[in-house]
């Protein structure tokens, strides 16, 4: 059993550095043919349509995600669908590229004459560029490799690895070449995490009804009462024209019981922090976690133009499912 556990962890690195292997041979492939293919996507007043069969559709599926996901408008057309009435999904001024590891697939050979009829360009991401479908191709991306991870050299493993890798480096080569930011990015991901990191500002998340404060001179007890009162964990210390001074937190006030100060002679401005964190309300609120977790502190102080705003707590944060 200790052999056959060993067999395949060793099959599993195998198969690992085949891919690897395969994706590194892809570098001089990346030439001028390349970025023709990126001018002539970039440059079209239509969209990519992307097609293939096989494992090769469920890779060009993925691609087509990732280039909507990021600016550049795409439709995946499965190539058997394609040939029983899906072609008229394909619009003159789109593109279209048909992915194939053989480029010699009964569907690839009915569907390519087809589109050449249609007169739209037509690029191939192939690894046989000798294929039926480089040769009646008007732009090649090449996707070659040797041998698949496979032990037989059956399953399609490193040929569905090199398509994926070729795919994203299109994608991010378009993001580039449009000026995709991380605010658009924001707006094509609304619903994740990932957007909102991108979008949801402070202003967006801090509870505004909750604003604790004290003056300096403060008694210890209303301190203490204050900050149980606005369930925060914490309340700010404003002089008389609202600046800030400092912030005084639940672990502030225990750390001062457990010193054995006398409650009854201490302010709020003899336990407060000077010099606290804080952050403008047009910030974004992943911004304001990160001040959060590198500095261990659960709050951190909104300002408004400088001036106090409220508090926001991590739990405002964590709520926003933003980490």
């Amino acid at each position: 059993m200790e052999k056959v556990q060993m067999d395949l962890k060793e099959l599993a690195v195998s198969v690992i550095d085949k891919e690897a292997r395969a994706v590194e041979k892809l570098k001089p492939y990346i030439d001028d043919e390349f970025v023709d293919v990126l001018n002539l996507i970039y440059g079209s007043k239509g969209r990519l349509i992307i097609t293939g069969i096989g494992k090769s559709a469920i890779i060009g599926s993925k691609i087509v995600a990732t280039l909507n996901s990021t600016g550049t408008p795409s439709i995946f057309m499965h190539a058997a669908d394609a040939i029983h009435g899906d072609l008229g999904i394909i619009q003159p001024d789109d593109v279209v590229m048909c992915i194939s590891k053989s480029g010699n697939t009964p569907e690839i050979k009915v569907l390519v004459p087809l589109i050449r009829r249609m007169g739209n360009k037509l690029v191939a991401m192939v690894s046989n560029v000798d294929s039926y479908l480089g040769q009646h191709s008007d732009y090649i991306v090449r996707a070659t490799v040797d041998a698949e991870a496979c032990p037989n050299n059956l399953a399609p493993t490193s040929s569905t690895t090199t398509q994926l890798v070729m795919g994203d480096a299109l994608a991010v080569c378009l993001l580039k070449m449009r000026g995709f930011s991380p605010e658009d990015f924001a707006r094509y991901h609304p619903g994740g995490s990932l957007g909102k990191r991108l979008y949801l500002r402070v202003e967006d998340v801090y509870d505004k009804e909750l604003r604790p404060l004290v003056s300096p001179d403060e008694t210890i007890q209303n301190t203490i009462i204050n900050i149980s009162q606005n369930r925060l964990g914490a309340t700010v210390v404003l002089d008389g024209d609202n600046s800030v001074l400092g912030i005084i937190t639940d672990g502030d006030v225990r750390r001062m019981v457990e010193k054995g100060e006398p409650l009854g002679t201490l302010a709020a401005k003899d336990i407060m922090s000077r010099n606290p964190k804080v952050i403008d309300k047009k910030e974004l609120a992943v911004n304001a976690f990160s001040i959060m977790e590198k500095n261990k502190i659960t709050s951190v102080i909104v300002l408004d133009e400088g001036r106090y705003a409220g508090l926001i707590h991590i739990h405002d944060v964590l709520r926003e499912g933003i980490v």
